[in-house]
């Protein structure tokens, strides 16, 4: 089988979970063959060049979005004619509110696809004054949504350039034979804009298209976003990824969100359920074996807390809940290992705890110290974050934001008890095996740890289950074959393809190089010469 993998900002360039999840599929099924379409987020992530790959990928090809686009090429006035209907659909999809306007999206997507596939990029057209101007009727006719006929100048000038660039997948040379349109299985390892060119396969070529979000784009979107104080700006993007993500939900066969809460956003979003299959993401169990199986290791006073320091995490509020604790239990101490940082917030945090825990000394003579530190991942006393998850017994996750918690599920491998806030997938990972507990509350989240410091048996009776659960839910293994069965799901159902092509027509040999029955030891056959020739 011919694999289509479509990656953006991962895979094979960076590390990462994102490119750790696709790294362990492509090894995890060495029987099939990978073709890696990759776009890359910067020219840094360019620089360091790409992962080594196993000899079951044979084709990678990269772009680079955010590089200029600017390839010379400029259209002749019955191109630019063609152009101009097929922007005014998509426009008229993203600035019109009702049941039309996704009709209008997917037409002017397809035509501009279209035309970019036959005559050339079209970086001039989507940043020509002819672009504004469309932009700015559909803003300003009827039918129009309140906040984006609200849009300035400067508003359409920065979504037109938004806009050019998220449509760059469309000028891709990656669909010709070979390409992604000689695949058997398009499988987009994120949606919106990365799964664009998966989207155009299918189009095109009828490939077979699996669409996995492990986050959202849209949801992602809206978060990084929220805070715009452009109101039409930020309404006409939304409207977009929008729009985007309804077609791409319509058009992929098979949808595989990463858990229950992704899977709520794509229905939402107009999934329909029977495409959808929740795929768990893979992790590797071994690296927590060692601490996951000795029930003992660990401060039993100690809480643990791993992973990003920043907002989302609310560590301002797991610092006032744990001042609840230590005045229930004054030996308890309190571990924050950072993955990273945001240094501001980071400096807020040890600020807050310098003011909510004064360092203590056993006597006069000892050298104060703080029950709350702050560490990182690699030092001397914590190599690996299993030895994180390690230092203590019981493990803390305090988030106000949050999608599939996979500190959780590593909390979990390394048979730690839980508290944690109910937000995102949380519950569904936890199962019962952990307490959960209302977002931006301390009182609950300082109860919660008390009730497990203070029975230490039942702490341990979650741990062992956590980790058992883990390791039905959450391997590579589970993984690998998840995706597996997708495909063959996919190549069951039968070819889609205009010209009528069935999946494994052409057999496996036929695109190994050189004469593939002719032994390599056995000298080269140098024919007989004809006599009729001759003569």
């Amino acid at each position: 089988m011919r694999i289509g993998l479509v990656t953006e900002g991962g895979y094979p360039y960076a590390a990462g979970e994102t490119g750790l999840w696709c790294d362990r599929l492509v090894r995890g099924l060495p029987r099939h063959e990978f073709e890696l379409y990759a776009l890359s987020r910067s020219a840094g992530q360019e620089a360091r060049g790409l992962l080594p790959l196993p000899g079951h990928v044979t084709r990678v090809r990269t772009a680079a979005p955010w590089a200029p686009g600017d390839d010379g090429r400029t259209y002749s006035r019955r191109e630019r004619r063609r152009f101009t209907a097929g922007f005014e659909d998509l426009v008229r999809g993203i600035c019109a509110d009702g049941t039309e306007a996704a009709g209008s999206f997917a037409a002017g997507l397809y035509e501009l696809a279209a035309l970019a596939r036959e005559q050339g990029g079209m970086y001039a057209a989507l940043r020509s004054e002819t672009a504004v101007r469309t932009v700015e009727a559909g803003c300003r006719a009827p039918g129009a949504g309140r906040s984006v006929a609200a849009a300035r100048v400067p508003d359409l000038l920065e979504f037109v350039d938004a806009l050019e660039r998220m449509l760059r997948p469309l000028s891709l040379d990656w669909y010709e034979d070979p390409g992604l349109g000689a695949v058997d299985v398009c499988h987009a390892a994120a949606g919106g804009v990365a799964a664009l060119p998966g989207l155009l396969a299918k189009r095109f070529f009828g490939v077979p298209l699996l669409v996995t979000e492990y986050g959202v784009a849209l949801r992602t979107h809206y978060l990084e976003h929220g805070g715009d104080d452009r109101p039409a700006l930020r309404a006409l993007l939304a409207a977009f990824h929008g729009r985007l993500a309804g077609e791409i939900y319509a058009g992929a066969d098979l949808l595989t969100p990463g858990n229950a809460h992704a899977r709520r956003w794509q229905e939402r979003c107009g999934a329909p359920r029977e495409r959808l299959r929740t795929v768990y993401p893979g992790m590797e169990a071994d690296r927590f074996a060692a601490v996951g199986e000795d029930p003992d290791r660990g401060d039993p006073d100690t809480l643990v807390w791993v992973g990003r320091v920043e907002p989302a995490k609310d560590l301002i509020g797991l610092l006032h809940a744990f001042a609840e604790v230590r005045r229930a239990a004054p030996d308890t101490r309190l571990r924050i290992f950072a993955t990273a940082a945001v240094p501001g917030y980071l400096a807020d945090c040890r600020s807050l705890a310098a003011q909510l825990f004064p360092d203590e000394a056993a006597d006069a003579r000892t050298v104060g110290e703080n029950p709350v530190s702050f560490e990182e991942i690699g030092g001397p006393e914590t190599p690996s974050p299993a030895d994180a998850y390690g230092a203590g017994r019981i493990v803390l996750l305090s988030s106000v934001i949050e999608g599939f918690p996979l500190t959780l599920a590593e909390a979990m491998f390394c048979g730690r008890a839980t508290v944690s806030t109910d937000v995102g997938a949380v519950r569904e990972v936890i199962g019962g095996t952990g307490l959960v507990v209302p977002p931006r509350n301390p009182r609950a989240l300082a109860d919660a740890c008390l009730a497990l410091l203070r029975d230490p048996e039942r702490a341990q009776r979650l741990g062992a289950a956590g980790r058992a659960r883990a390791l039905e839910l959450f391997t590579v293994e589970q993984n690998v074959a998840a995706f597996e069965d997708g495909y063959q799901l996919l190549l069951a159902r039968g070819s889609a393809r205009p010209d009528g092509e069935v999946p494994f027509e052409r057999p496996a040999e036929a695109r190994v190089p050189g004469h593939w029955t002719t032994p390599t030891w056995a000298p080269p056959v140098t024919p007989a010469p004809d006599p009729e020739a001759a003569a």
